[in-house]
């Protein structure tokens, strides 16, 4: 079994354990209502539970474990086995404090996500975490590897510039994450196109990480895109694990001990790869838009991190394209800028120029985008009605193939009955009377059991607190809702369970 073997099967664990474990935090967050209510600032129309990152980050350990327990207990085809082992479990050491600190900006993100956390606890916290990985691996951003002439430097330069760099990175994805699959994409393509580069340096250790949290968000991403009652956000939790596993690549490629040789110890020539330049493209759209909103709103005399609804997804939103498109539509302007770094690297030119012309393409089709759409917005020209016309075509939610994947996405998904309700009947939740307060009550607890149905009506009804439950009953069967399985000796009924083709709806 090769190392590349190890990545595919690692990076299928983190996936099917984001698989397997998705529901059960879905069905948790919503029974302990921990969701993000919609405001005039966010596009949601209800509330959406924002646990995600703890599923997704689940899976990133399941990967990596498997892929420590197959590097142990197999054999490799490589020319030599014991210093590939030995690679390992040096490499391994650099990975844990990477891991480790993933976790505490995972908790400080849930906490953030819950109850509320300021600005500036999360700045310290970040800050101190990007510090112990530096001196707990003895990395940071220290080397530019000849872009301007300039290689190794002091650490007196390297870690207040990891620290801006790290933090930077961080809040850059928490701020991008405003449309469904927008954050939890981006850093799909991100993960994978690192995860390459390390296979190509012949870092298998950051590869592995790169490829098994890639694997791990697509999961996610397609319930985030496609779910309806099984739609998760990814929440602080998981915006701020995305940033710093990210921070986490760029340490390791601009750091002086970051280049790893090959297994065979063939080195491959990468002088001529512009690595700053290469990282910008890699990361252009969170790190460029950011740059970009808090700029002008340090302009206009107000705080850079003050909310507000002038990110590039939100122009896209403001003409009409819906939240997957304008999802698909960053994450190919990403790959558009990391294609021209690609290119004017391949042709040749020196480190400096690639810089130059990520930049320039970075602008160009990041903030030449924004430009374009804020102008529309306001203004009637030649393009604001082809605009329109193609908006209304990327609204395909009522599409057959969209439903059918809807509809197998969301199969096993706790349902808060309130908003199928609403969803299906029209029912006011913010105004509900007393039986449809009921109504819900019954059919979210009939939710809560584990075989979703109740036995003794009577004895539930008592537990429950429920009036006139069997003319609630009564009317919900009715409409379709609820099963009567069994009746007492009073035609009343005793067994109950919500219906299977609510399920299927």
């Amino acid at each position: 079994m090769n190392y590349l073997l190890v990545l595919l099967i690692s990076a299928m664990m983190s996936m099917f354990a984001v698989h397997w474990v998705f529901m059960k935090i879905l069905k948790i967050a919503k029974l302990k209502g921990l969701v993000d209510a919609p405001n005039a600032r966010k596009l949601q129309k209800i509330p959406v539970p924002v646990l995600g990152g703890l599923a997704v980050f689940f899976g990133l350990l399941a990967g990596l474990l498997c892929a420590s327990a197959l590097f142990h207990f197999t054999s490799f085809t490589f020319e030599n086995t014991y210093d590939t082992l030995r690679a390992w479990s040096s490499l391994r050491g650099m990975l844990l404090p990477a891991v480790l600190g993933a976790s505490i900006v995972l908790y400080t993100g849930a906490i953030d996500d819950t109850i509320g956390l300021s600005p500036l606890n999360r700045f310290i916290i970040e800050i101190a975490v990007i510090l112990c990985i530096c001196y707990g691996t003895g990395m940071c951003v220290d080397s530019l590897h000849g872009l301007f002439g300039i290689n190794d430097f002091s650490w007196w330069i390297g870690i207040p510039l990891t620290v801006f760099a790290g933090v930077g990175i961080i809040n850059a994805f928490n701020m991008v994450d405003g449309v469904n699959g927008l954050s939890s994409g981006l850093c799909i393509v991100v993960s994978f196109l690192m995860g390459t580069f390390f296979i190509k340096r012949n870092d298998v250790p950051d590869a592995l990480l790169a490829y098994c949290f890639a694997s791990s968000l697509i999961p996610f991403f397609f319930h985030n895109v496609f779910g309806k009652y099984s739609r998760m956000f990814i929440g602080d939790a998981g915006t701020m694990v995305m940033g710093l596993i990210v921070s986490w690549c760029l340490i390791k490629t601009l750091s002086t001990d970051g280049v790893i040789g090959s297994l065979n110890h063939k080195v491959p020539k990468l002088e001529q790869m512009c690595l700053p330049a290469m990282l910008l493209a890699i990361c252009s759209v969170p790190v460029m838009d950011t740059l970009r909103v808090m700029s002008e709103r340090m302009l206009k005399g107000v705080s850079p991190f003050k909310a507000d609804k002038n990110h590039l997804h939100h122009k896209f939103i403001a003409i009409g394209i819906s939240h997957s498109v304008t999802a698909l539509l960053e994450m190919c302007i990403n790959f558009a800028v990391v294609g021209v770094w690609y290119f004017v690297y391949k042709i040749g030119v020196s480190q400096e120029m690639q810089l130059l012309y990520t930049i320039l393409a970075s602008v160009l089709f990041i903030w030449g985008t924004y430009f374009f759409l804020s102008y529309q917005e306001k203004h009637k020209t030649i393009f604001t009605g082809l605009l329109k016309d193609f908006s209304e075509k990327t609204h395909l939610g009522h599409k057959k193939w969209w439903i059918k994947i809807q509809r197998a996405l969301d199969k096993d998904a706790y349902v808060d009955m309130a908003l199928f309700l609403k969803d299906k009947f029209n029912v006011d939740i913010d105004n509900m009377n007393e039986k449809e307060a009921d109504a819900v009550t019954l059919l979210n607890y009939l939710q809560g059991k584990k075989k979703e149905s109740i036995s003794s009506v009577a004895d539930n009804a008592e537990l429950l607190h429920i009036e006139n439950l069997h003319a609630i009953i009564k009317r919900l069967e009715e409409d379709g809702i609820i099963e009567v399985l069994q009746h007492d000796k009073n035609g009343e009924a005793k067994v109950i369970r919500i219906s299977k083709s609510i399920k299927n709806n």
